[in-house]
């Protein structure tokens, strides 16, 4: 088999290449051509052809009409953008019908290019440049993103990257927790700490975010007239590969690299996983959830999927924190919980309200859990992620009272007994939620911490 080559780039002669493939083979020549004019791709591209050919001018002035300069780090939408091309096209259908395919010659090699950014986010312009950083060899690179998803369709679970729980829920669909490999979720962590961090967040978001929390988003909605609380449904399932990937070029990471960070960090469950949902739920939604997770999604128990979420949302914070200033109100979310609160404008027009946040919710590819939709004056106690915002933020009397009870009962009968949920560590649980109370109401909690102070641990 005769090969050509150009410089260090090497490409067999093959009797019939692929539209998809000569389209890529043209963008990358465009990507190397010597300038960004018209002249200069044709001659690139008539380079990579072996062949001046009389399409290559208009599709030349095509792409330059789609774009002013070079998307250095953009070779796989170049391509596409080739794919549209009429003249393109036509010449495709033309060696078709003359049964003469149109060959490649040589495949010019393409550097990636970094954009200029003010941000922390670092410069990766090359899959190999993602793999050092991420401690991997581009084989390993390779194997973990699974961008042909072979993995995710393995047959043995020994092959698959993931492990999976179900958790029954009472009266509520089922859920899954998609546990990554060890090796695997030490890569999202580099990832996560290295790469996503930098990346901004919209204010609204107080999920997963530090120096933000559930007592932060609460306190946006103290002393207000009404409170609305909604919930979004399979928060995480509903996130798609194309809107991480999109959040990642948007931050300024290089197509094939955004394009390999995504495989990373989504996931497909198998049928078999599937199959084995344990009862529970309205049939419906338990159809909804298994189409879900049958396609590629964040997966919910991988160290990556928080923050990737709140960024995948932020076009809908953004637009529902546009619909509450409309009425004056204001707009958080923790995780899938949306929370808004406003004045008399918010009160009156509640019903309206909530479908106008629906229609945004659904454009954005989500659905809202119409079971936990709540609508609270301020003559009703008022709660944002559990808590109460009616003047203040405070705990709620019936949360006081649960953990005064267990903690009376340690003292008198002994912690074992109390632990009736399996803790692993019930004092460290204990001590959680008395903190958790205190951020929120000092005096209660310090008197709930004196009773704790009285409990008798048992020592080895």
């Amino acid at each position: 088999m005769a090969v050509a080559t150009t410089g260090a780039a090497t490409l067999a002669r093959t009797p019939r290449t692929s539209p998809a493939d000569l389209a890529t083979a043209l963008a990358h020549a465009f990507l190397g051509a010597e300038s960004w004019s018209k002249a200069a791709l044709v001659a690139s591209a008539a380079g990579s052809l072996g062949a001046r050919r009389r399409w290559l001018p208009p599709l030349a002035g095509h792409v330059l009409a789609a774009y002013h300069r070079p998307p250095a780090d953009a070779p796989r939408e170049l391509a596409a953008v080739v794919g549209q091309c009429d003249a393109f096209r036509e010449a495709l259908a033309k060696s078709a019908r003359q049964r003469k395919p149109i060959r490649l010659a040589h495949l010019v090699p393409v550097a990636g290019k970094a954009r200029d950014s003010a941000t922390d986010i670092p410069r990766i312009d090359t899959l190999a440049e993602l793999a050092g950083r991420l401690e991997l060899s581009t084989g390993e690179l390779e194997w973990f993103a699974d961008p042909g998803q072979w993995n995710r369709s393995a047959r043995t679970p020994r092959l698959q990257h993931y492990r999976y729980e179900w958790r029954s829920r009472p009266g509520r669909v089922p859920r899954l927790l998609e546990i990554p490999g060890t090796r695997l979720r030490a890569i999202q962590r580099r990832i996560l700490r290295d790469l996503l961090q930098p990346i901004p967040l919209h204010d609204a978001a107080h999920g997963f975010v530090p120096g933000r929390s559930a007592i932060t988003g609460a306190a946006r909605h103290t002393g207000n007239e009404v409170v609305i609380n909604l919930d979004l449904s399979t928060f995480f399932a509903r996130v798609t590969p194309g809107k991480i990937f999109g959040v990642l070029r948007q931050a300024g990471y290089a197509e094939a690299v955004a394009h390999r960070l995504t495989g990373l960090c989504t996931h497909a469950v198998p049928a078999r996983v599937l199959a084995a949902m344990p009862a529970g739920g309205d049939p419906g939604e338990r159809f909804a959830v298994r189409q879900a997770l049958a396609r590629a999604h964040l997966p919910q128990g991988a160290p990556t999927s928080p923050l990737l979420a709140n960024l995948a949302l932020r076009r809908l914070d953004s637009r529902l924190a546009g619909w509450a200033a409309a009425v004056g109100a204001s707009y958080t979310r923790y995780a899938d919980d949306l929370a808004f609160s406003g004045g008399p404008d918010l009160a009156r027009g509640a019903d309206a309200f909530i479908r106008g946040a629906a229609r945004i919710v659904a454009d954005e590819g989500h659905d809202l859990n119409r079971r936990k939709t709540r609508v609270r004056g301020a003559a009703t106690r008022q709660s944002v992620t559990g808590v109460v915002v009616n003047a203040h933020t405070n705990i709620s009397r019936g949360d006081y009272d649960r953990i005064k009870a267990i903690l009376h009962h340690c003292v008198l009968d002994g912690p074992g007994e109390q632990n009736r949920s399996g803790h692993p560590d019930f004092q460290a649980y204990l001590r959680g939620r008395i903190a958790w109370i205190e951020s929120l109401n000092a005096a209660r909690g310090a008197q709930l911490r004196a009773e704790f102070d009285r409990i008798q641990w048992q020592t080895a």
